[in-house]
């Protein structure tokens, strides 16, 4: 039924779901030892209901978790065979959304030379601000476990710094 492979719409998918819960429903209330855990299941399909069908509605979008992990083991793989680890790069963690990005993408299509420019230099200025503030936070991460007492030491020397303070106090007072 979720497989949508009439390639129904998604009112009408929704529509077959609820008169399957429906019986369920009614199941529950008749039969005695499976009332709990046909309730429990009835409870927690209910707070996923909001986001169940999102993937009828956006077209190309994966069906099921077994599509997505599909897709995810095999970026997974193909990032082992590039680099030869064994275990992911921790440039995936870093750079993880804009890799599964031109993966999906190359996968359809080869980019050419046009593809690759940025359609929107403001947006993609955005997005190399945001990877940077990941790399910032890992080589943070790895001076703390290198060294984590002067890590903690410049912290604490950047938190005391008197121009700091007094530009803080300034700001606090409203004052210029």
């Amino acid at each position: 039924m979720l497989a949508n492979l009439g390639d129904d719409l998604p009112e009408t998918v929704e529509r077959q779901f609820d008169r399957v819960l429906q019986r369920m429903k009614v199941e529950a209330s008749r039969s005695g030892s499976l009332s709990a855990p046909l309730q429990h299941f009835l409870k927690v399909t209910e707070s996923y209901r909001p986001n169940l069908f999102v993937t009828y509605r956006v077209q190309g979008l994966p069906r099921t978790n077994n599509d997505l992990e599909q897709f995810f083991g095999a970026a997974r793989y193909h990032e082992r065979r590039i680099t030869g680890r064994k275990v992911a790069a921790p440039g995936t963690v870093i750079r993880g959304q804009v890799r599964l990005i031109a993966a999906a993408g190359t996968r359809l299509l080869a980019p050419t030379a046009a593809d690759l420019q940025p359609m929107c230099v403001t947006t993609w200025r955005m997005l190399r601000q945001q990877l940077e503030l990941r790399h910032e936070a890992r080589r943070e991460q790895l001076r703390f476990r290198r060294d984590p007492v002067a890590f903690l030491q410049r912290l604490e020397n950047q938190y005391l710094n008197p121009d700091l303070v007094v530009g803080w106090n300034y700001a606090r007072q409203g004052t210029p």
